[in-house]
């Protein structure tokens, strides 16, 4: 399957305060190779320590808009995985500030194809939140109450540009 071929052997940093999210992660994404953080401390230091493929980032607990900016003065590209955060200001942010997807953890299952989305996207120069939008507006239809959040903030990403594409 091509997700399979684009995601072996990524290297992966995961940061997340939940042990079991981190557990489902790294069972979910067995294909890449997988470092985790638990805090902000830690995922800084690996962020400044190492070369990552892609950073997974949760917002709440460990402080992932402040990962986010050590994630891309390191050039690498940073995936925000949230359940407490999950409001379109926060997709706003996340989006503004140099993400280049952002995911809801009850949609976790789906991460092997959601990375393999932003592998693809950025490879061929295209913006990954495209992808983000068609595979999950449905789902932010239903959280964010109905389809006037994707005029205004479909503009918005769709347009949007970070140095990754």
């Amino acid at each position: 399957m091509k997700t399979k071929k684009i995601l072996e052997g990524k290297k992966i940093l995961i940061v997340d305060d939940e042990p079991d999210v981190l557990e489902s992660l790294i069972e979910l994404l067995s294909l890449c190779k997988i470092d985790t953080a638990t805090s902000y401390d830690e995922g800084k230091q690996m962020l400044e320590s190492q070369n990552y493929d892609m950073a997974v980032l949760d917002i709440m607990g460990v402080n992932g808009f402040e990962l986010l900016k050590v994630a891309n003065k390191q050039a690498i590209p940073a995936f925000m995985l949230t359940a407490n955060a999950l409001t379109k200001e926060s997709l706003e942010k996340a989006a503004q500030s140099g993400a280049v997807y952002f995911a809801p953890k009850e949609k976790m299952i789906d991460i092997e194809v959601f990375i393999a989305d932003v592998f693809e996207s950025l490879d061929s120069k295209k913006n990954p939140w495209e992808k983000l939008l068609e595979r999950l507006e449905g789902f932010y239809d239903r959280r964010f109450k109905g389809q006037n959040w994707r005029e205004q903030e479909g503009k918005f990403l769709k347009n949007h540009r970070n140095k990754f594409y």
